[in-house]
C-alpha cells in the first residue's frame, strides 16, 4: 500500500445526505451510456460472458499464501433493525435411542434472502428498470410465480474470477466508512493507487466500507436507511473497466439514494443496465486483515449458487484465495 498521503481520497463529511442530487432525466441518460443490451448471444449471463477460461487461468496464477477467507456473513435468526426477514433454522430430527444404530441429527434451513441479513448473488432476473430485464426483456413475461425463464441464478454457474478489494477505510486511514458516504469515481481511482491495484475486464470488484466492524462496535442500524455504497457517478468508470462481478459489505448503493424516484440506482444500472450480477452484505474484516498482511487487494474469488432453478438469486458463502 502506498503511504503517500495525495494517493488517498479525501473522507468527506460524517453522516448521509453529501452525494450529489440525481435527477430521473440524468440517470435515465447514464443508463442508456452504460447498457450493454444486445452485446452478448448468452445474454441470461450478461457481463459474466467476459470471464474466460484465460481470466480464471490468471486469477489462480494469484494465488501463493494459499490463504482461505469465507466472506459470507452468519445465518442470522434474529430479527432486528439490518434484519426484518431473518433466517429459519430448527433441529428436525435429535437422534433417537430405540432405532437401529447410528442415531442421526438433522436440521432445517430457510430464509427469504434477497435484503440485509443474508450474503447473497443477486442473478440477472432479480431487478427490471420501467418492466425491462437486462437485455430488454420484459419481465412480465419471464418472471412469474414459478420462478425465472431469463436471468436466472444457474445461467452464471460457479463463479471465479480475479477478485479486487476497494478497501477504502484502509486507503482513507479511517477505521470506517459512516452511513451515508457516497463512494465516486475519484475516490475509487485514489484508492488504486494508495492499495497498488487496478481493476480490469472481468474481475470481481468488492467495496469495502467496514459496515461489518462499525456493526460490532457500535451496534446494528437499518441499511435501508443510511448506508456507504456506490454513488451511480462511479458506475461508468466501472463500465469502462468492463468488470463482471460487484459486491460489498452492503448491497453496494448507498442510501439514501441521490436519485429522485429509484430506490436502488446502483442495482438497476450494474443488473438491468450493464449485466453485472451483484453479491449484497458480505462480511471482508476478515479479507481486509488478509489483504494487508499480505501486502495485495487480488485475489481468486470463487462464488457457488445453490443450484436453484428459475433462482433470482441465492444465498452464498463466497470464499477468497489468496
Amino acid at each position: 500500500m502506498s503511504s503517500n498521503p495525495a494517493d488517498a481520497p479525501t473522507p468527506p463529511p460524517a453522516g448521509p445526505g453529501h452525494g450529489a442530487t440525481v435527477s430521473r432525466e440524468e440517470f435515465d441518460a447514464l443508463f442508456e451510456s452504460v447498457r450493454t443490451w444486445g452485446r452478448w448471444a448468452a445474454a441470461d449471463r450478461g457481463a459474466w460472458n467476459r470471464v474466460t477460461a484465460s481470466h480464471v487461468q490468471r486469477a489462480t496464477a494469484l494465488i501463493r499464501s494459499g490463504t482461505v477467507v469465507a466472506l459470507g456473513r452468519p445465518w442470522d435468526t434474529r430479527p432486528g433493525p439490518d434484519n426484518a426477514k431473518p433466517a429459519l433454522h430448527y433441529m428436525s430430527e435429535l437422534g433417537d435411542v430405540e432405532a437401529p444404530e447410528p442415531s442421526v441429527y438433522k436440521d432445517f434451513l430457510a430464509v427469504d434472502y434477497h435484503g440485509k441479513g443474508v450474503s447473497h448473488l443477486d442473478a440477472l432476473s432479480h431487478v427490471a428498470y420501467r418492466g425491462r430485464l437486462y437485455d430488454g426483456r420484459a419481465a412480465r413475461e419471464v418472471v412469474d410465480a414459478a420462478g425465472a425463464r431469463f436471468g436466472a441464478v444457474l445461467a452464471l454457474g460457479p463463479l471465479v474470477t480475479r477478485g479486487v478489494l476497494i478497501d477504502l477505510p484502509a486507503a482513507l486511514g479511517v477505521t470506517w466508512l459512516e452511513p451515508g458516504h457516497a463512494v465516486h469515481a475519484q475516490d475509487v481511482m485514489a484508492a488504486e493507487k494508495a492499495l497498488g491495484v487496478t481493476i480490469g475486464d472481468g474481475d470481481a470488484v468488492l467495496l469495502r466500507s467496514g459496515a461489518f466492524r462499525r456493526r460490532r462496535e457500535t451496534g446494528p442500524w437499518d441499511p435501508g436507511a443510511a448506508s456507504a455504497g456506490w454513488h451511480v457517478d462511479a458506475m461508468p468508470l466501472l463500465a469502462e473497466r468492463a468488470i463482471a462481478l460487484l459486491g460489498g459489505d452492503g448491497d453496494s448503493d448507498v442510501r439514501p439514494s441521490p436519485v429522485e424516484g429509484v430506490h436502488s440506482p446502483v442495482h438497476t444500472l450494474a443488473i438491468t443496465a450493464m449485466g453485472v450480477p451483484l453479491l449484497d452484505n458480505l462480511d471482508l474484516e476478515a479479507l481486509s486483515a488478509a489483504c494487508a498482511e499480505a501486502g495485495r487487494y487480488e485475489f481468486v474469488l470463487v462464488v457457488a449458487p445453490l443450484n436453484v432453478p428459475g433462482g433470482t438469486g441465492s444465498p452464498v458463502n463466497p470464499v477468497a484465495i489468496l
